[in-house]
């Protein structure tokens, strides 16, 4: 079965949250103001189990998706996730799986994940400046402990490696040809994200938002860029090669440049909600069905009927319009 939705867009993604928790208050993300130590996050008991989770990863594998990724909050704070990757590496259909990061974790659990079946990496740093970093994470953690997490991903053999920078006017926008500088060669790509509208906490405005051309152009100013083709649909990136051979840039330009039209993504949060965009307001129950005695073809008609619903373009629709809706907080089904 292959499902399409309502503008003929496959299902290909599943992106799935483990935990809503994180060591970081990232101020797009999880600002301390609104997640702090009094903050009411699930209990253990309403997580997904591991079991609950690989179903649903295997009922969405008969539906189209090929692609797996493990995100947060920050995933590696979920207990045993070895185990679960293993789980997922056993799920016909999927070349693909995959984790999101801020890579503090990584030097203690970066092999044993390789081991268990995980195939690649990204890892969140925003900037290598220890100011801007510490003012964006707002955490005592500093840049050499992400970049030596990376390191460890790379012995383990987790490649390629993709780096995410979140660029901010006013906090790292000065800062991303160090950025650029500090991967180029090294086979790691960095992928410029713009400031996204993702939930209503992280004071989102439009002149906080740098647009990737700029971003293109002053790297491409100092080391001559050229486009990259993109390889399968749904790609988030736009890719850049330098001209000298030194690797390549990716620019996630969802504000300026949607790429609604390709989404081919579906998310599932760490209770077991499903979402069919970023941006949405409100997700499907899983955990209910799964846990009253759903067949898996009632999960079968459950998702495909999601998706064949669906008609998201929130990114194409941005506008004063959209400006009171409500979305989901960015934190509940990763990025």
């Amino acid at each position: 079965m292959d499902p399409r939705d309502t503008l003929g867009r496959p299902l290909r993604d599943l992106r799935i949250s483990v935990t809503d928790r994180c060591n970081f208050r990232c101020g797009y993300c999880m600002p301390r103001e609104v997640f702090g130590s009094d903050y009411a996050f699930l209990s253990r008991a309403e997580h997904l189990t591991y079991e609950e989770i690989t179903r649903v990863a295997t009922v969405a594998a008969g539906l189209g998706v090929n692609k797996l990724r493990l995100t947060g909050g920050e995933p590696l704070l979920r207990r045993d996730l070895p185990t679960l990757i293993g789980m997922l590496d056993g799920v016909d259909g999927v070349d693909d799986l995959t984790l999101t990061t801020n890579g503090v974790f990584l030097p203690k659990q970066a092999q044993s994940l390789a081991d268990a079946g995980l195939r690649r990496i990204t890892v969140s740093l925003d900037s290598i400046d220890p100011e801007a970093f510490g003012s964006m994470t707002d955490t005592d953690h500093a840049p050499e402990d992400v970049l030596a997490g990376i390191d460890a991903a790379a012995e383990a053999g987790l490649a390629p490696i993709k780096v995410n920078a979140v660029v901010q006017r006013g906090l790292n926008d000065h800062l991303v040809l160090d950025l650029a500088e500090r991967f180029r060669g090294t086979g790691i790509q960095v992928r410029f994200i713009e400031f996204m509208d993702v939930g209503t906490t992280n004071g989102w405005a439009l002149e906080r938002v740098v647009p990737s051309a700029e971003l293109v152009a002053a790297i491409s100013d100092r080391w001559p860029l050229e486009p990259v083709e993109p390889t399968v649909r749904g790609e988030t990136a736009r890719r850049w090669r330098y001209t000298d051979g030194s690797g390549e840039v990716g620019f996630i330009s969802s504000v300026t440049e949607p790429f609604c039209a390709d989404c081919t993504r579906l998310r599932l949060s760490a209770e077991g909600k499903l979402y069919t965009c970023l941006f949405g307001s409100t997700g499907l129950d899983l955990r209910g069905p799964l846990r009253d005695g759903a067949t898996d073809e009632d999960l079968v008609d459950l998702i495909a009927g999601l998706w064949e619903s669906r008609a998201d373009r929130y990114s194409e629709e941005r506008a004063e319009g959209t400006a009171g809706w409500d979305r989901v907080e960015m934190s509940y089904i990763g990025g």
